[in-house]
């Protein structure tokens, strides 16, 4: 194993955790770390998917254009995420960092190779495919039925779930809001105003307390958590 993957942060949570040390010292001589400042794009839709990689901090968001010129996201993207598409024709949406982000890249040929002759890590990328679209499905649905302050509640858990995951017990988790009110607004069909008002009434009510423009403490996770699933 190199030091790289000693020293990777997402090693437990990164498809490569299913691989073993020799395995995973074979797959560490194919990829590169890479740093994305915010607002650099790493995938963009139209272009041959060129690169697979594992995302081991900062966040990114997937993203389509619409007819109209609009930007629409689609998803967000945390450390310990897969991000490319092997065994795919173009990429379809654009995949962009929207803080600071270091990645452990890897040519997708290489990859995908790579994917065949590991079973385990095949298998791994498939459940966490299929994962991925039960979760989009049961998003859509609560969507669909939510009111404004469980929408927002229920961004504001899973931003803390997927951003804090090593949180000692007993600690608050504390994270920075990856989106603008704006994106956030648009993420959640609603308006930049209503994510306003949610917030604070999430603070009043002892569930989170704001830091500076974008930062967020969870006081009261449970309660944090029951709104987010109420109609």
């Amino acid at each position: 194993m190199t030091r790289r993957c000693e020293d990777c942060g997402v090693r437990d949570r990164a498809l490569c955790g299913s691989l073993d040390d020799a395995e995973l010292a074979a797959l560490a001589q194919l990829g590169v770390q890479r740093t994305l400042a915010r607002g650099d794009t790493l995938m963009r839709a139209g272009d041959p998917p060129l690169v697979c990689a594992n995302l081991q901090r900062g966040v990114m968001k997937i993203s389509t254009t619409t007819a109209a010129g609009d930007e629409t996201i689609t998803g967000l993207l945390y450390p310990g995420d897969f991000v490319g598409r092997p065994f795919a024709g173009a990429i379809d949406q654009d995949v962009v960092a929207v803080t600071e982000v270091e990645l452990c890249v890897f040519p997708r040929a290489a990859f995908e190779r790579a994917l065949t002759n590991h079973g385990r890590m095949e298998r791994l990328l498939l459940q966490r495919t299929l994962a991925a679209l039960d979760h989009a499905r049961l998003t859509m649905v609560r969507m669909a039925h939510a009111s404004a302050t469980a929408r927002v509640a229920g961004f504001v858990d899973d931003i803390g779930r997927r951003q804090a995951p090593g949180c000692r017990p007993g600690a608050a988790p504390a994270f920075d809001l990856p989106l603008s009110r704006g994106e956030i607004a648009e993420l959640l069909g609603l308006t930049i105003e209503t994510v306003s008002r949610q917030m604070k009434h999430l603070e009043t009510a002892g569930m989170i307390e704001r830091v500076g423009r974008r930062g967020v403490v969870v006081r009261n996770a449970p309660a944090l958590a029951a709104v987010a699933t109420t109609a």
